[in-house]
């Protein structure tokens, strides 16, 4: 299979340079997949951090709804990255972006991003997500939208968003009752246009949620007094 990327990166546990490339994953994949998605969810202090996906959600992306990148290490797999073509049902991330009802088939879903904690502090999560979002085009299907769901307090996951272009539009109970952070790009719209700047401490969701209510959206990190503030402003239409 043809790689999407080469290149060489650190085993921390190692300190070592190994080589790096990048390809599709299929569903012969899938039990390294599984194995890989575990070992990660094991490490975690907090479990609550990474909604992980079930072999149902796993098989339904690899069989044509979906796309799955992988990064290996000397023939490891070391990582991956999701993109899910959602179905259209009461819990779709658009409802909850207010999106109108004709947008929702442009809707594509960034799902789980897990990488192995030797291989952490490489940027391989933005790695991959440049890599998968170029495979994008290759779909079938027209996609505008491109959303996801994150934890409060998952600074690493809201980095990672926040530099891909993506803003919280929402913060609501998902998944069984577990508040997240609702996220979406525009794919139309390059260089979005802000105003009004301010700001709420990164567990103050209370007031997260008032301005989200009153029209603003979240932009970005910043460290004011040694503590991570979230970063919101109103859009320009």
């Amino acid at each position: 299979m043809n790689n999407l990327y080469e290149g060489t990166i650190t085993n921390q546990a190692l300190n070592k340079k190994e080589p790096l490339n990048m390809k599709r994953l299929y569903l012969e994949d899938l039990p390294e997949i599984e194995k890989i998605q575990q070992h990660v969810i094991d490490s975690l202090p907090d479990k609550g951090t990474l909604q992980p996906l079930s072999t149902e959600e796993f098989l339904f992306i690899l069989n044509e709804r979906g796309l799955l990148v992988g990064a290996y290490a000397e023939n490891r797999l070391i990582g991956f990255r999701a993109l899910l073509v959602p179905e259209i049902d009461a819990e779709h991330l658009g409802y909850d972006l207010g999106l109108p009802e004709e947008d929702l088939p442009h809707v594509i879903y960034q799902e789980i991003s897990v990488v192995l904690p030797e291989y952490r502090g490489n940027r391989l999560q933005q790695k991959l997500a440049d890599v998968i979002m170029k495979e994008l085009p290759n779909l079938a299907g027209h996609f505008r939208y491109v959303c996801c769901t994150v934890a409060p307090l998952n600074i690493p996951s809201l980095k990672d968003k926040f530099s891909q272009g993506m803003h919280i539009g929402a913060l609501k109970e998902k998944y069984d009752g577990m508040l997240r952070y609702i996220l979406v790009k525009d794919l139309q719209d390059a260089a979005p246009e802000y105003t009004g700047y301010t700001s709420g401490k990164i567990d103050d969701l209370e007031k997260q949620q008032e301005l989200l209510a009153d029209g603003f959206v979240g932009i970005g990190l910043q460290i004011a007094k040694g503590f991570h503030e979230l970063q919101f402003a109103k859009p320009v239409r």
